[in-house]
């Protein structure tokens, strides 16, 4: 088979050549933004699931579909350590500035702009990464006092103004969100609020790992009634399969259905997976039609570069303790697991591994599905790390 060829795309939100399984919530959100391009009311967005299963393509092509529905999107990636004001106010320019070409919003996007040079003039004080261009001076009393929630709420309120006598909808898009400190989630949970209670034409489509459905709550109360939060999982197996057939049919080559189902049973669904056999499968098959056998073959090269990138890269962020508490996750299965099976397996109190059990939240490796429960957020890790840290030895080490 012609490597040149190869429609697959294994990668960090890398689009795949077929996105399946996944219209219901593409509709869901053209439902949202056309209903709050018209005055009515509707909730913005929350995807929440594992890595693995395509967050960041489908939060890019609800994206491609706003855009081409004359939405103005803007979209940040929220990285540990940046906050969030910071990655706002160069994307919120951005979007007042076309705003201002509109004949009937102009007036609206220039106070926005002059807001936001208010906004980030007054909080440079507490957020010390937040650089923007100003366009214009500051208005005295306009999102200025160096409050992150009123400041950002009177902000939004301007450029949601601005889309409303535009006719549009401003779209902001936050991937991995559950990296947002709880004050700032508060803030933008706040102002989102603020501009559905003056039924303002602005959403907010975020996505993250499974924590961020608890992170939202606790940082306000009423965020379960601001947003919907669809669970973004594995594909069932006709989707999964679509997945692997139509990129090869597309190439017009086949591969046989045991070949298929051998793929779907081993990826267990997961899209990034799917990929990356797809990938190998159709390298190590010589010719049409991609075979059983092929895909065996392939299963030791997919896993192999698994290891060395999708999981390591995970891993090697970890800590000694950290690296023997997943072990001992991966010890009992995939999970989730109550949190004292895991101190058993490690001969310790629950409350004294409370620190290691804590960092690893904020480092997105593991989240509690109910209280005392502990899961991973990356899939088949449990397998990784049984292959990684073989044998027995790591329970007596004192890491």
């Amino acid at each position: 088979m012609d490597p040149v060829r190869n429609p697959f795309a294994p990668g960090a939100g890398s689009p795949p050549p077929e996105l399946v399984g996944r219209d219901s919530v593409r509709r869901k959100m053209h439902l949202c933004l056309q209903r709050l391009r018209i005055g009515r009311p509707a909730k913005s967005v929350m995807m929440v699931g594992l890595r693995g299963v395509g967050k960041t393509v489908l939060l890019d092509q609800i994206m491609k579909d706003a855009d081409a529905d004359g939405i103005i999107t803007i979209r940040i990636e929220a990285p540990e350590g940046r906050s969030l004001p910071a990655m706002l106010a160069p994307q919120l320019r951005l979007a007042l500035l076309r705003l201002n070409r509109v004949g009937n919003a102009m007036q609206h996007a220039v106070r926005g702009l002059k807001a936001l040079a208010g906004f980030a003039r007054a909080l440079k004080v507490t957020y010390h990464d937040i650089e923007v261009g100003f366009d214009f001076d500051p208005e005295p009393g306009l999102a200025d006092n160096g409050d992150l929630e009123g400041d950002l709420a009177m902000l939004l309120e301007q450029v949601g103004l601005a889309a409303k006598a535009a006719d549009t909808v401003v779209a902001i898009f936050i991937d991995e969100l559950q990296y947002v400190e709880e004050p700032q989630l508060a803030a933008l949970i706040s102002a989102l609020h603020r501009s559905a209670q003056k039924q303002l034409p602005l959403a907010v489509i975020g996505a993250g790992l499974p924590q961020l459905r608890g992170k939202l709550g606790e940082a306000k109360s009423y965020a379960e009634r601001l947003f919907d939060f669809p669970e973004i999982g594995p594909l069932n197996p006709d989707d999964a399969a679509e997945a692997i057939v139509k990129p090869i049919e597309h190439e017009n080559a086949t591969i046989e259905a045991t070949a298929v189902a051998q793929i779907v049973a081993k990826t267990k669904g997961y899209p990034y997976f799917l990929q990356e056999w797809g990938k190998h499968a159709w390298d190590i098959a010589e010719k049409s039609p991609i075979t059983a056998e092929d895909v065996e073959i392939a299963s030791n090269e997919a896993i192999a570069t698994l290891d060395e990138s999708f999981f390591r890269v995970r891993f090697d962020r970890l800590t000694p303790k950290e690296k023997q508490y997943l072990r001992a996750m991966a010890e009992l299965g995939p999970g989730p697991h109550r949190s004292g099976d895991i101190a058993a397996e490690l001969t310790r109190f629950t409350s004294s591994l409370g620190p290691v059990r804590s960092s690893l939240i904020v480092k997105g490796m593991i989240w509690s599905p109910t209280h005392g429960d502990t899961a991973f957020t990356v899939p088949l890790f449990d397998e990784f790390m049984r292959r990684i840290i073989p044998g027995k030895d790591w329970a007596k080490t004192d890491a």
